[in-house]
């Protein structure tokens, strides 16, 4: 009787976890069929909306994009520009896609080109013209905005077409208030185009230059805080520019500045604006750090570096930095530990950030963000920004260069730049001060018997380490007092002297 009751007892144990085993297999198969169900009705929804609409594994950045404007005919495609918000998202470099076409279509909008009016040719650019414009929202396209149109010349060749469509497969991975936005593109009928948001002042260069001296320290001030604001964004998005200048940084008409010209910060053609030749491409080396120019190292600390000859070219209203030196003199006196000097009325906590940027080893300069929190703490505080920076009026390349900012008469002033010859025809017309030698006019000059070779003027001026002015700039910076002013004002008055 024993055994029996062992075997059944047994028996009924068997049965019980074979019932559980059979349960658990039933309840996976269930929980499988349901979670397939569910991914096939999601996936269905999905494909009944524009790509725009869904947060799908394609954005490789994990974005969720923000539609334009709704969906409807005549724009189609992924969002332009995806979320505001930081989190975790990340450049996408479209150079890594096989199919270049294919980052267009993830990162960039498609718009109808019937929705695309061009009004007026702006500018030109290496890929064709570029274009102010207005775009027609959807539906109806009764609204219009003023848009910027970057078209790309008929015919050409498939390697021109992915390298203009790269910089909008860039610019719609961001969306930043101080980053150009981009409204779409028009890929599938000629020409070819960009569009972007208008900025009504232009490149933020030309526009100080244009409006020389008319801004307060806190204007100027403010527009550095934009831009810094803008690359930070940029460097949490992994993003490195490679080419940050004012002339690639845009203005519209609230002021607000805003980084721009992403495509052609690989490829730059532009001789005028200092590119140097390396194997792998060309640098702009006036506004790039040692170890990018030297090793190629491009890193958002190189992008700081930039930063600082920005900060430079606001402060000065756009002038061109290191002024008509050889790209290699920038190069020798940058590894001398040379520094631009502050710029004219430059705020000492100002030059100070710029100093900071143009530390030699990368790792001591500071980031984006302390760049941004620092500007906002001066722009709290405007007292900070009283105190004005100042220069000793040397060269690097001229080690025994005489301090120009303690000239006090003319005659010592000629005597600077090898020219006493001049003085005695420079007093008995009268001029005895720097106040009269400074509205001194090029015939004037001639009078005088003032009469120098243009090569030797050259030769000489670049010791001093003046620059080839503008003459449209000239108004400012040569006026009604040189005593006690910036060696900037004397090389100034040389180049009109000699350099016309």
């Amino acid at each position: 009787m024993g055994l029996d009751y062992v075997g059944e007892d047994d028996n009924m144990q068997v049965r019980i976890i074979a019932g559980a085993v059979v349960a658990v297999v039933v309840l996976l198969v269930i929980i499988i069929v349901m979670t397939v169900l569910f991914l096939r009705r999601a996936s269905d929804e999905c494909n009944k909306k524009q790509p725009s609409d869904c947060d799908t594994l394609e954005y490789r950045n994990g974005e969720v994009t923000t539609p334009l404007f709704t969906p409807a005919v005549g724009v189609t495609g992924a969002g332009a520009g995806g979320t505001g918000g930081t989190g975790a998202r990340s450049y996408v470099d479209p150079h890594t896609y096989e199919d270049p076409n294919q980052a267009v279509r993830e990162f960039a909008r498609e718009i109808d080109a019937g929705y695309i009016t061009i009004e007026a040719i702006i500018g030109g650019g290496e890929f064709g013209d570029v274009c102010r414009g207005k775009l027609k929202l959807p539906p109806d396209g009764r609204t219009e905005i003023d848009v910027a149109i970057k078209t790309l010349k008929p015919g050409s060749a498939d390697k021109a077409r992915n390298d203009f469509l790269t910089e909008a497969s860039i610019m719609g991975q961001f969306e930043h208030p101080n980053v150009i936005f981009l409204q779409g593109v028009v890929t599938k009928s000629n020409p070819v185009m960009i569009i972007t948001e208008f900025m009504e002042n232009g490149s933020l260069d030309t526009f100080l230059r244009a409006n020389d001296g008319k801004f307060q320290v806190l204007q100027l001030v403010g527009m550095l805080r934009g831009i810094a604001s803008g690359m930070q964004y940029l460097a949490e998005m992994n993003y490195v520019h490679r080419d940050l200048a004012a002339r690639n940084v845009l203005v519209n008409a609230a002021l607000v500045c805003k980084i721009a010209d992403f495509g052609l910060s690989r490829e730059i053609e532009s001789a005028t604006e200092g590119a140097y030749t390396t194997r792998g491409g060309k640098i702009p080396v006036r506004w790039t750090a040692p170890e990018a120019i030297a090793f190629r190292k491009f890193t958002s600390a190189s992008d700081v570096w930039s930063m600082g000859i920005v900060c430079w070219e606001v402060m000065s209203y756009g002038e061109r930095p290191y002024w008509n030196w050889s790209n290699q003199d920038v190069i020798k006196s940058i590894e001398k530990g040379y520094r631009l000097p502050a710029p004219m009325d430059c705020p000492e906590a100002i030059y100070q950030l710029m100093l900071d940027c143009w530390q030699k080893e990368r790792t001591h300069r500071p980031t984006f963000a302390n760049l941004t929190q620092t500007l906002d703490k001066l722009i709290r505080s405007p007292d900070t920004l009283r105190k004005i920076a100042q220069n000793r009026g040397t060269n690097p390349l001229a080690p025994d260069a005489v301090d120009l900012t303690q000239l006090t008469s003319v005659s010592e002033w000629l005597a600077s730049i090898k020219m006493s010859r001049y003085a005695e025809s420079f007093e008995r017309a009268g001029v005895t001060t720097l106040e009269a030698a400074a509205r001194v006019t090029v015939q004037e000059l001639t009078a005088l018997g003032v009469a120098t070779p243009k090569k030797e003027v050259d030769r000489r001026t670049t010791v001093c380490g003046c620059y080839n002015y503008r003459h449209q700039n000239q108004h400012r910076t040569i006026t009604a007092s040189l005593r006690g002013c910036t060696y900037k004002r004397t090389f100034e008055l040389i180049n009109l002297m000699f350099g016309q």
